[in-house]
């Protein structure tokens, strides 16, 4: 073999050689940026971004270490009060110690300007609504989440945000709670849908933002009281055929609450297997019941309270699925 002939051998050989290399590096490369993509993405904290209605949206989520690609996960959407945040409402409502205990993704939109508005308009006001639809949307094909337990729970005004769901995407999300929230009074003519709703409210008899006896109903904005929201969502989930022995009655069971500090009405019997409880905070105010607070006056009556809204809003949804 000549001087040449070596030189080409040994060229075809380096190149061989090269080859191998720069295929192990790229499986290396790949399998490092697989790593990242489920440690960083998938498991424990995230902040995920939406574009809708020609808005940047931003939310938090925390996906718990049980999360399997394989195995569809229940979601739990949970909407922050005026002024607030995903990450504050989540501190407030520990949702990721649940999440991580029971199994559920939890994922916390942030309003725009730390507000939710019902209906858009001309001046560049989204409708929340809309946005909540399309995030829905968007989670699924982000994540593993089953679409026939995804559930919705606010405070304030996310509260309100929630029922405003319940009228509109009931197809959508299979059970509600608003925590310190009521109806709007603009809302409820137009919320007579045939779908069943399956709705959990708590709420302090002393709240001074969101009153009890509700609102002057000619004012803007103005909110139901609690006892007729209670009765519309209790008649809005009784078949419109059904007889009067079976309509949705109210029921013997009762958590297990102190009845001198938390008056509780459970419906049953509804169309489709669906559910209203209320639960009356006794002297309560605006406030998430056994929520994360510095207030210590706050934390003392959530001592004595006995009442945690994120461990029972969790098990009202488990009995429901769309």
């Amino acid at each position: 073999m000549n001087i040449y002939q070596n030189s080409q051998v040994f060229k075809k050989l380096l190149i061989f050689i090269i080859g191998i290399s720069l295929v192990t590096a790229c499986d290396s490369i790949q399998a490092d940026e697989k790593s990242i993509t489920k440690d960083k993405i998938l498991i424990g904290d995230n902040y995920g971004e939406l574009y809708n209605q020609g808005k940047l949206r931003n939310y938090y989520f925390y996906t718990p270490k049980s999360y399997n690609l394989d195995s569809p996960m229940p979601l739990v959407l949970v909407f922050h009060g005026d002024d607030g945040n995903g990450r504050s409402i989540s501190n407030v409502t520990r949702f990721n110690e649940l999440a991580e205990q029971k199994g559920f993704i939890v994922v916390y939109p942030d309003g725009i300007d730390q507000k939710w508005s019902l209906r858009g308009n001309a001046q560049g006001r989204v409708d929340d609504v809309l946005f909540v639809s399309a995030l829905i949307n968007h989670l699924q094909q982000q994540l593993n989440i089953d679409s026939h337990k995804v559930y919705a729970t606010g405070f304030s005004r996310g509260g309100i945000l929630t029922q405003a769901l319940a009228c509109k995407l009931p197809d959508k999300i299979a059970g509600f709670a608003s925590v310190a929230g009521s109806l709007p009074v603009r809302l409820k003519p137009n919320c007579q849908h045939q779908t069943p709703i399956s709705m959990l409210t708590i709420n302090g008899t002393n709240d001074r933002d969101v009153l009890y006896e509700g609102d002057d109903r000619t004012q803007r904005g103005a909110l139901v009281s609690i006892s007729d929201m209670v009765e519309f969502w209790r008649c809005l989930t009784t078949s419109r055929f059904a007889s009067t022995h079976d309509r949705c009655t109210l029921s013997n069971q009762s958590p297990n609450f102190s009845e001198d500090k938390v008056k509780t009405a459970i419906y049953t019997g509804c169309s489709g297997d669906s559910e209203v409880w209320q639960l009356a905070v006794v002297n309560g105010g605006h406030f998430w019941p056994g929520g994360s607070s510095t207030d210590e006056s706050l934390n003392k009556f959530n001592a004595k309270l006995g009442l945690n809204a994120s461990e029972t809003i969790w098990d009202f949804f488990q009995h429901h699925s769309s």
